[in-house]
């Protein structure tokens, strides 16, 4: 635990830990919406902000999250009005983010592409304390959203229509998940990258679903996937010298195979059990489906 004794490595395991919450807490409505790689396209914008943050001489994290949600709520409307050309906007957006991130940090005093090294891959001696205020205020935001309204954005990312039925405000709805995302994004920059940043928002609720059909278990174990895989990536990287996201993210990979192996056998002993515990003389097909429930559990 000697590591425990240095400034920047406190502030990187905190970073972490907010990262490990923060990411899957999000994750998981992208996951149930089919936006799984939204994630790495807001990062693609964010490298634009930290690069006009060199330029400008305002903090890079502060400027990232206001231009990832700027893109963010872009990335939505072209996702409501752009029906036929909507994946070339959503491309030249991307792309667009991503060079204007290099041109800018050109341009910027003394600056090159070397300074992005750090936003684009992780890093854990560069996490300043204005970072880690920064990522603290932030991942506040993004956890009083998730919980705080997890019902309505639940129903929304499962069925939008229904939701809209239900008098619930969808578009409101889908632009603060859309914002809530690109939040996440800036926090996790600083630990994970903007370019594996999307892995960490995914992987852990894909490895939690892989255990349970329960949206609160689910939201549940991705966030201790989170925050085991993001300590564990941190201290990894200090002690063998390795980039911090390419740890933690081969890590999520890791505990995903390791519960798919574990869940598979566990999945068709409880079929078995289903199926022992079905009368002789009713068909299977005349069995009455299962149902999901408003708060994500799966009933009858």
């Amino acid at each position: 635990m000697d590591f425990l004794d240095y400034a920047f490595m406190q502030r990187a395991l905190l970073a972490a830990v907010l990262v490990g919450i923060t990411a899957p807490a999000v994750g998981i409505y992208l996951v149930q919406r089919r936006q799984a790689l939204m994630g790495d396209g807001i990062g693609h914008v964010a490298m634009t902000g930290v690069g006009l943050g060199f330029l400008l001489s305002w903090s890079p994290v502060w400027m990232a999250t206001l231009v990832s949600v700027l893109g963010a709520v872009l990335m939505e409307l072209i996702r409501w009005y752009g029906r036929t050309r909507g994946d070339i906007a959503l491309a030249m957006l991307f792309y667009g983010g991503m060079a204007g991130g290099v041109m800018f940090i050109n341009l910027a005093p003394g600056g090159s592409n070397a300074n992005l090294t750090s936003y684009l891959f992780g890093s854990l001696s560069t996490v300043s304390e204005s970072d880690v205020t920064a990522i603290c205020v932030l991942a506040a935001f993004v956890v009083l959203v998730t919980l705080g309204l997890r019902r309505q954005l639940f129903a929304v990312s499962q069925d939008e229509e229904f939701a809209r039925v239900t008098g619930l405000p969808v578009r409101a709805l889908n632009l603060l998940t859309a914002v809530t995302a690109a939040v996440t994004v800036t926090v996790a920059m600083r630990v994970v990258g903007l370019l594996l940043v999307s892995a960490l928002m995914v992987v852990p609720v894909a490895a939690a679903q892989q255990l349970s059909r329960s949206f609160a278990a689910t939201f549940a174990i991705a966030v201790a996937i989170g925050v085991t895989v993001t300590i564990g990536g941190t201290v990894t990287s200090y002690y063998q010298d390795v980039p911090p996201g390419a740890t933690i993210v081969l890590l999520t990979i890791a505990a995903f195979i390791l519960l798919t192996a574990l869940a598979t056998p566990l999945a068709r002993r409880r079929a078995r059990a289903a199926a022992a515990r079905q009368p002789a003389g009713d068909p299977a097909e005349c069995a009455i489906p299962a149902t999901r429930e408003a708060d994500g559990t799966v009933g009858v």
